[in-house]
């Protein structure tokens, strides 16, 4: 996968502005919205059982994230995801804080069993969690695992039949045969609530224009890994407020220039 390639999928979503469908967490609505505002997609917000599967078939993409789940949500998650399944809509998924209560194990586990989902993306402990790996696992935070992510990436990306992208200090995308580890973004992303929320949300965006589910993934990780890695340059040293708004900013200025000089991406065995 070359600069060219990712820089051409990012204009497509600013060209295209996908609708994101969004049943996320309470926690990063606004935020969420933001950032797909400032990238260039467009972003609902549609939780009502009465609406969802409606919502969901005009959609370019679907994002599921579990951060604030409740019965009510999980039930409407299901609906939304069966609607995009039978009309083509790709259906993102982050299964936030799964493996740190049975609860949210179980209903992550129950999401991938019952929607075909196309891209799943967690930290390596709530991957590991959705496919029965044992990982350490701090409320919603990744603990210190001793295994290895590329293989956990794989494993879960051949168990599930699904793209997988595990976040953190380094990124894994995986479909199961062919994978890249990314080497974008910046710390002070883990010092602003959301922003892991938000990058699946990005990857819907990508997902909505790219029928290649790995190459719009991984363009959706280096675009957003360079964004922020620009915008720490810029705001870094203000703290993370400050971090937060630059990094608003560059998601809408983030370019093929920016990702040539910055970009690190690089395919593994």
């Amino acid at each position: 996968m070359d600069v060219q390639e990712i820089a051409k999928t990012l204009e497509n979503v600013r060209q295209a502005n996908p609708l994101v469908h969004n049943i996320t967490n309470v926690v990063v609505t606004n935020f969420t919205a933001n950032g797909l505002l400032a990238l260039g997609a467009s972003p609902v917000m549609a939780y009502a059982k009465e609406e969802v599967a409606d919502m969901a078939k005009i959609a370019g993409a679907l994002v599921l994230n579990i951060g604030t789940l409740n019965e009510t949500e999980v039930e409407a998650m299901l609906m939304a995801g069966k609607s995009a399944n039978e009309h083509g809509v790709p259906v993102i998924f982050d299964p936030v804080g799964a493996g740190a209560t049975r609860y949210r194990t179980e209903t992550a586990k129950k999401i991938v069993r019952e929607v075909n989902v196309s891209v799943i993306r967690g930290n390596a402990a709530e991957i590991a969690n959705v496919i029965g790996e044992n990982w350490m696992i701090k409320g919603v935070d990744a603990g210190e695992g001793n295994g290895d992510v590329v293989v956990l990436a794989k494993k879960a990306a051949q168990q599930l039949h699904t793209i997988v992208a595990i976040t953190g200090k380094d990124d894994v995308v995986t479909d199961g045969e062919t994978t890249y580890v990314i080497r974008n973004g910046h710390p002070l992303l883990t010092k602003v609530t959301g922003t892991g929320c938000l990058l699946t949300s990005v990857i819907g965006a990508f997902a909505a224009v790219e029928s290649n589910l790995l190459v719009a993934a991984a363009s959706a990780l280096v675009s957003y890994g360079v964004a922020a890695e620009i915008a720490a340059k810029k705001a870094g040293e203000a703290g993370p407020g400050s971090f937060q708004i630059a990094f608003l900013n560059e998601l809408a200025r983030v370019g093929e220039e920016d990702i040539r000089q910055y970009s690190l991406i690089e395919q593994v065995k």
